[in-house]
């Protein structure tokens, strides 16, 4: 079956549910008509300018041979990108209020869970997320696939460039820190029920390296994603662990570090101005995301690691509490 109908049997389908009208998907077959009405347009001029030169069509003409197409580029990339930003968006406050659902304290779960009328147990819990594995990844699919289409049509790099271009603007949905979220949700999932993977996951597995802090998530079709779990700052197992708007992973600890505000102030404290340490990219902080699944695996993955790093980053945000309200006192006494 191809993936086409694939997919359209996926929108139709009960698991295609999260592809409602409220929740918004590839405009695969939409866009496939575009490269394909202009793949037709093209040939035909080429068999009449052809026909007027006297020479004889070749079947590798009727392909474009220009890496800009005006008819394609105002319809194709224009409408591929929002569709790519709704998509983002969709899937990260789908997951956000999933989340909320399985790290909320106590009274705060409750209310929640008041306030979606008693339905979110363990089960539906586990039903989302499976259901919003498989819109990521079956929308990621499609926007490879016809990114591909647009380049073996137009012989170009332009679409492998907006690719890398979306990347770039934090809307590929593979490279979200909401997807590690999913992955240390299933895992603690997973965790929960003895380590017997739940049928809904048939088609999805994660797995955190003993040996090395490497998050892997396995896709159908063989598609396999590495998240590197290291701070690249003091180069150990993140702690705490916050992904800035770029989607880097840092220690709260480092990531407050590298932008001159203290612990308890939190990394919302920091400058408009403040920089990713890895990319440079300013303005990460003020999206930066709070990891509480992962960090909630890995306190159960590695309990002592995680009570050392714990104490140690206590006994800093403490030291560093006292010395703000030092310097606080002295300013208002006059010393």
């Amino acid at each position: 079956m191809k993936f086409g109908e694939t997919f359209m049997e996926y929108l139709q389908g009960d698991q295609g549910k999260v592809s409602d009208k409220y929740s918004p998907h590839v405009e695969y077959k939409r866009l496939k008509k575009v490269l394909k009405s202009c793949r037709a347009c093209r040939a035909s001029a080429l068999k009449e300018s052809n026909s007027i030169n006297g020479e004889e069509d070749d079947h590798e003409t009727s392909n474009c041979q220009f890496e800009s197409c005006q008819l394609c580029d105002q319809k194709f990339f224009s409408e591929l990108k929002k569709e790519a930003s709704d998509i983002a968006g969709c899937f990260s406050s789908r997951v956000r209020r999933l989340l909320q659902l399985h790290t909320a304290p106590g009274m705060q779960k409750y209310l929640v869970t008041l306030r979606q009328c008693f339905k979110n147990d363990q089960q539906a819990m586990m039903q989302e997320c499976q259901i919003l594995i498989e819109y990521a990844m079956m929308n990621a699919i499609a926007m490879q696939k016809i990114l591909k289409k647009y380049d073996k049509v137009h012989c170009s790099v332009n679409g492998r460039n907006f690719k890398s271009k979306m990347r770039a603007e934090r809307l590929e949905i593979l490279q979200s820190p909401w997807l590690i979220e999913l992955g240390a949700l299933y895992l603690n999932f997973n965790e929960s029920n003895g380590g017997k993977s739940n049928e809904l996951f048939s088609q999805f597995s994660c797995n955190l390296s003993d040996t090395e802090p490497i998050m892997t998530l396995m896709f159908p079709d063989s598609v396999k994603l590495e998240y590197d779990l290291t701070c690249p700052i003091c180069l150990d197992m993140v702690f705490n662990p916050y992904a800035l708007g770029c989607g880097h992973l840092f220690c709260k600890s480092c990531a407050c570090s590298a932008a001159s505000v203290m612990i308890f102030q939190g990394i919302k404290a920091a400058s408009k101005e403040s920089k990713c340490p890895v990319c440079r990219e300013v303005g990460t902080y003020a999206n930066a995301v709070h990891m509480m699944e992962l960090d909630l695996l890995l306190k159960k993955r590695y309990k002592q690691y995680w009570k050392q790093r714990h104490a140690s980053e206590r006994a800093e945000s403490v030291k560093q509490s006292r010395q703000y309200w030092d310097l606080q006192t002295r300013y208002v006494i006059g010393y």
